[in-house]
């Protein structure tokens, strides 16, 4: 029969204590290992992901980008500019992901008329008939949700702010380069926009001004 040798030795190469027994100490350090190893792997694993999926936000260029308006009435329809203050487009790897916009209100210009009447109309557009810029000079259009529908356009949900009332408006944004387009259709009534609305004046013959209006915007980044 082959004899065993016996040690005084534990496999950490520590001596036994008076009983025999080990107190674990390469037990102990294998399990420090293993956890540092772990949160090693972890934290690797998290920045390859935030690598992944970093934000690029890109800054409008507000001077070269253009915000144009179109409004209607029953005799014709009257059209101009408004300038955005600052901006940003968010993507994902090239990918749409969101956005922002700060409009100035007090840059309202009509393009389709000279002279008085388009000193007048731009007078009264900014006056509380309509936007009311000297109390609301700023408007806003934040981007809430981004669907994309093929490489270059998206289905977009955005929070827009007039005269300081919210609402939600849906509506498709396309992409190509470093240029982006898209258009609004708004109801000014739900920004308390009500002047010349059939919808709460009767009678108003051909002083009538349609409730929706355009934005067309054409922007750069």
């Amino acid at each position: 029969m082959k004899t065993i040798k016996k040690t005084n030795k534990c496999a950490c190469g520590k001596t036994k204590d008076v009983n025999g027994n080990c107190d674990g100490s390469h037990a102990k350090r294998y399990v420090g290992f293993k956890g540092f190893t772990l949160m090693a792997i972890a934290l690797i694993t998290f920045f390859s992901i935030q690598s992944f999926s970093l934000i690029q936000k890109e800054t409008i260029n507000v001077i070269s980008s253009k915000i144009v308006w179109k409004a209607y009435k029953v005799t014709g329809s009257h059209e101009g500019t408004i300038s955005l203050k600052s901006g940003k487009l968010n993507f994902n790897n090239d990918v749409l992901v969101g956005g922002d916009f700060q409009v100035d209100m007090n840059s309202l210009l009509c393009t389709d008329l000279s002279g008085d009447y388009k000193t007048q109309l731009e007078g009264h557009l900014k006056s509380d008939d309509f936007f009311n810029s000297n109390n609301h000079p700023n408007s806003s259009l934040t981007f809430t949700n981004v669907k994309p529908i093929n490489n270059n356009s998206y289905n977009v949900d955005a929070e827009i702010s007039i005269k300081g009332k919210k609402e939600t408006v849906s509506f498709v944004v396309s992409v190509y380069g470093n240029k982006a387009t898209g258009v609004l259709k708004l109801d000014r009534t739900k920004f308390d926009i009500k002047y010349g609305s059939g919808s709460f004046f009767a009678g108003l013959g051909d002083n009538l001004i349609y409730d929706e209006f355009d934005l067309i915007i054409d922007i750069n980044f």
